[in-house]
């Protein structure tokens, strides 16, 4: 397994859990983290006997965004160097976004800036009811362009046009109000709550939960005409003939677990 110096990279069975692991800088994350941050994202996605991610946190908080050292190296960067530094931040989120693996975030502290952007990215995000979050950019003269695709399909154009323009702190009761977390829970409810979730995805077809990925991806706001239906229809389909469709199918009938359930 590859060697991180910012995070923890963990697989136990059909589980990879990434943390992040700089407590004292409250998980802000710089050109490093976002190196290894992608690196183990495609790894875990990679290894055919991860089912799902946890992303986590070590510390007070989950992420604090952009390390204020970094921030402070980039305030003397050209156009072209900041062009070059957050495409590597873009490319990060997409990595984490289309991750074949569906993905949990573990949120157990506040989530600022960035860090929103790696909680958006993720499928599915767990809170505790203590974290606060913030899109704090506009304070400081930015946007949060970047992050901007994954926040905006996560929290919905009407409460991003309050929080983006705003930088308002909010709780996580809000932060689940508005869908950008899915659970808020207590701190010593929180793993319960993800391992509930996770016993769902690594209980379910490992084939059909990568289509299903694909799925939302290709069918979210897009106009529902010919070629629409036409890509859903193929996607029935090609599920129904593969090698996991047919099998989960046979199981239900013959009131029996699926192959996959009894795969190390």
């Amino acid at each position: 397994m590859t060697d991180y110096t910012t995070l923890r990279f963990d697989v136990d069975g059909a589980v990879a859990r990434i943390w992040l692991d700089q407590p004292d800088a409250r998980n802000a994350f710089d050109d490093v983290v976002i190196a290894e941050l992608t690196r183990a994202f495609a790894e875990a996605g990679a290894r055919a006997e991860v089912k799902a991610i946890v992303l986590g946190a070590n510390g007070p908080a989950f992420c604090a965004g952009a390390n204020l050292n970094w921030m402070r190296r980039m305030a003397d960067y050209t156009r072209d160097e900041n062009l070059a530094d957050a495409g590597k931040l873009a490319a990060m989120l997409r990595t984490i976004a289309e991750c074949p693996k569906p993905t949990i975030a573990r949120v157990q502290g506040d989530v600022y800036a960035g860090g929103m952007g790696l909680v958006a990215a993720c499928d599915m995000a767990v809170s505790v009811d203590t974290a606060w979050y913030c899109l704090s950019e506009v304070k400081i003269g930015l946007v949060p362009a970047t992050i901007s695709p994954y926040v905006l399909r996560a929290m919905g154009t009407r409460a991003s046009q309050r929080y983006f323009l705003t930088a308002e702190r909010f709780g996580a009761a809000e932060a689940h109000r508005i869908g950008f977390v899915h659970e808020v829970v207590a701190a010593d409810a929180l793993d319960a709550k993800v391992d509930e979730l996770l016993k769902a995805l690594t209980g379910a077809s490992p084939a059909a939960v990568r289509a299903c990925k694909q799925l939302i991806a290709d069918v979210a706001d897009r106009e529902i005409d010919d070629a629409l239906v036409a890509r859903t229809v193929e996607g029935i389909a090609d599920i129904r003939a593969s090698d996991e469709g047919r099998e989960g199918v046979r199981a239900f009938l013959e009131k029996r677990k699926p192959g996959w359930l009894s795969t190390p």
